[in-house]
């Protein structure tokens, strides 16, 4: 899967959508076929996939975070599930956030590892066998809906709504993963993060396809302690204007901006020059927690960045904040009538 998403993919469609375009019909025809026609296996536990239209952040982490959380709530132990892109393991893995290292598993794995149970596989239905033999009673997967071969129970797909599904063409012209019809035919519903209005028309046609259709916010977790301080924000994240508009809204003056590509690790090079530049200018440094878990202690001077950096940690805010339950509970519901069929079968 595509990671990098150049930057005319989310503007207006020009020559470059229009050229590749004989390419995205292909590519399209390829991956609405896998959607419908694919073999999945089951696990005896509910499986909640978090999705997105896309490629590029939506909000899928932090929303996988905040069904894991309700599911605690409900005395369930849930498990999340991730291919562990950036990692370089390729068996399957439970992450330990203690031990293993982002170029290990990933950044985003480690991240999720920090709230519970997480297992790193290439074949998404070998880890989910394990999480269940580890003891997870649900799974929540971090992506994987247009690809998996895993029954879903609940498949909830995430939608930015200022960047919304870019210029609307599928990858090469694009950044859209597969024919939206299919992809809105096997989602469960929709949850549209920001109050932009690029994912407006996406929203109604779902509407009008009979999704249910949730609405939450990127919030950021700052004390207060960055109001009026000039800033340095580095992020090497899919969309890393958005944490920079978090940033500005802690009260922080973004005097400078840094940004990397998805899921970069970072050179000796460039952590020099984000230490020297914000010590030449008296700036704070300010980063995400995806990118804070890819530096590695003992690497040039890392050890120093990592200190000299703080986080801006930002949770997921639902407008109805009894959705998160009400998804788990759909879940449940659903594997519940997926084993009794298994038994009559």
């Amino acid at each position: 899967m595509v990671s990098e998403a150049p930057p005319f993919w989310w503007t207006k469609a020009d020559w470059r959508a229009y050229g590749l375009w004989p390419f995205s019909w292909v590519y399209g025809r390829i991956s609405g076929s896998r959607m419908d026609h694919a073999r999945r296996a089951s696990v005896p536990v509910p499986v909640i996939c978090v999705g997105n239209f896309t490629v590029g952040g939506a909000g899928k982490t932090p929303t996988a975070i905040a069904l894991a959380r309700a599911a605690r709530k409900k005395g369930l132990n849930p498990g999340f599930l991730s291919r562990g892109y950036g990692g370089s393991l390729d068996v399957t893995t439970v992450v330990d956030a203690g031990h293993h290292r982002a170029r290990d598993v990933g950044d985003e794995p480690l991240l999720l590892a920090r709230e519970g149970m997480a297992v790193v596989c290439r074949k998404r239905i070998e880890g989910a066998r394990r999480l269940v033999a580890e003891g997870a009673d649900i799974i929540i997967m971090d992506d994987g809906f247009q690809s998996a071969r895993l029954v879903f129970d609940f498949s909830l797909l995430v939608i930015d709504s200022r960047r919304g599904i870019g210029n609307g063409f599928m990858i090469p012209s694009g950044p859209v993963r597969a024919p939206i019809g299919q992809q809105l035919r096997h989602a469960s519903a929709l949850l549209k993060i920001g109050n932009g209005d690029r994912a407006d028309v996406l929203v109604r046609r779902a509407a009008r396809a009979g999704k249910p259709i949730h609405a939450a916010d990127i919030v950021h977790l700052d004390d207060g302690g960055l109001k009026d301080v000039p800033v340095l924000a580095w992020a090497g994240i899919a969309d890393p204007e958005k944490f920079f508009r978090t940033v500005r809204e802690t009260g922080a003056v973004l005097a400078e901006t840094r940004s990397f590509p998805d899921h970069h690790h970072f050179s000796t090079d460039e952590i020099a020059d984000l230490l020297d530049l914000a010590a030449a200018k008296g700036y704070r440094m300010v980063t995400t927690a995806k990118d804070m878990v890819r530096l590695e202690p003992g690497h040039g001077r890392a050890g120093e960045l990592m200190e000299k950096s703080r986080i801006i940690a930002v949770d997921v805010r639902f407008d109805d904040p009894a959705v998160p339950a009400k998804i788990i509970d759909a879940a449940v519901n659903a594997a519940r009538m997926r084993s009794l069929r298994k038994d009559r079968a």
